[in-house]
């Protein structure tokens, strides 16, 4: 009955996997054999009772937040790429939500979601990084409160209080156990947090996520079945996804092979960028930097990230560097997790894992 109950709750993403169909022979090949790229898209939508309260239901939905996660072949690290809304990509024509078909264009990432749903941003991300989408999650606000609440809150700390009338959220300086609600406003908050930029609220919604992969992983919360049917109960009722993961088993096969990645393989950065040329509110792409990562991600190659707080260690924001001669010796040292016979050192992006610990 339980088995039955959760595997009930998700739903499938019909229509998307209908539209993909439609393109196959313009997709990316499949990547390494046993490796897996999900695309984790966090909707907007004031849709339903529960969304309703943070704004008026325009029959607008918009990505709120894309992350491009790569889960290697032998599963021993995680990979988490947010992909900026604002960054300036080729969209192609999709289907629109009111069935009719548009132009490819130019225009900001974000754009995909609002007019052409999950298939359309799968297919931008696809063309942008030229990286097979396997599987895809839609969640909105709701179930990201629900799964946050189910695990008993995430623990951050804050260097000053926060009070955003914006985001209805008051906080106080120090150690904060945040529930649904204050995570929610948390990760989305813009004017009274750092310096009100998307770049910012990335940083600060990887860091929220890493604090949420250390609490499941700390708590036993994977392990335990009595402990995990909340958590699992508030993300099937909210999740969409690709018909191939809407189902418990399917899910629980993902989870089964992540939960053994240790918190330091779990690794959180933002594709390299930098302000568009010609719109200093935009981003583009910073190359060779964005080209080298996705490289590695398509061959299931590591990469290596240096906390992003370390401004004066390494390179400057939206780009990577290599690692030094005695860190290129060690990359070929048994254990590591690049591919046999390979010479190229993984390069190293700003960034955080699931390890790091900013309570101290």
């Amino acid at each position: 009955a339980v088995y039955a109950k959760l595997d009930s709750n998700i739903t499938p993403d019909e229509a998307a996997a209908a539209e993909l169909a439609r393109y196959e022979k313009e997709r990316p090949t499949a990547g390494v054999s046993g490796a897996q790229n999900i695309l984790l898209i966090g909707s907007d939508s004031r849709a339903g009772r529960a969304n309703r309260r943070y704004g008026r239901d325009s029959g607008t939905e918009r990505s709120d937040t894309t992350i491009l996660l790569h889960l290697s072949a032998e599963r021993r690290s995680a990979t988490a790429v947010s992909i900026p809304r604002d960054l300036m990509v080729d969209v192609p024509g999709c289907r629109r939500r009111d069935g009719t078909r548009g132009e490819p264009m130019f225009a900001m990432f974000n754009y995909a979601f609002q007019k052409g749903g999950s298939a359309c941003t799968i297919r931008t991300v696809e063309r942008l990084t030229d990286i097979r989408i396997d599987h895809h999650v839609v969640v909105d606000f709701h179930g990201f409160k629900e799964m946050v609440d189910a695990v008993d809150g995430v623990e951050i700390c804050l260097a000053k209080p926060i009070d955003d009338k914006a985001a209805k959220l008051r906080l106080p300086a120090g150690k904060v156990t945040l529930n649904g609600e204050q995570a929610l406003g948390y990760v989305r908050a813009r004017k009274s947090l750092g310096d009100g930029s998307d770049t910012d609220r990335m940083d600060r919604q990887q860091r929220f996520l890493a604090a949420l992969v250390h609490k499941a992983q700390s708590n036993d919360i994977l392990l335990n079945p009595v402990r995990l049917y909340p958590v699992l109960d508030a993300a099937t009722s909210s999740l969409t996804t690709d018909p191939a993961l809407a189902n418990l088993r399917g899910l629980y096969e993902l989870a089964r092979g992540v939960r053994d990645i240790p918190t330091e393989r779990v690794q959180f950065l933002t594709v390299p960028r930098e302000s568009y040329v010609y719109n200093s509110n935009r981003d583009q792409l910073v190359e060779p930097e964005a080209e080298r990562l996705f490289e590695r991600l398509r061959i299931d190659a590591p990469v290596e990230v240096v906390n992003s707080t370390e401004k004066s260690q390494g390179p400057s924001r939206g780009t990577s560097h290599k690692r030094s001669s005695g860190e290129d010796q060690k990359s070929g040292a048994k254990g590591s997790d690049e591919p046999a016979g390979s010479t190229s050192p993984a390069p190293t992006f700003r960034g955080s894992t699931a390890a790091e610990n900013p309570c101290g």
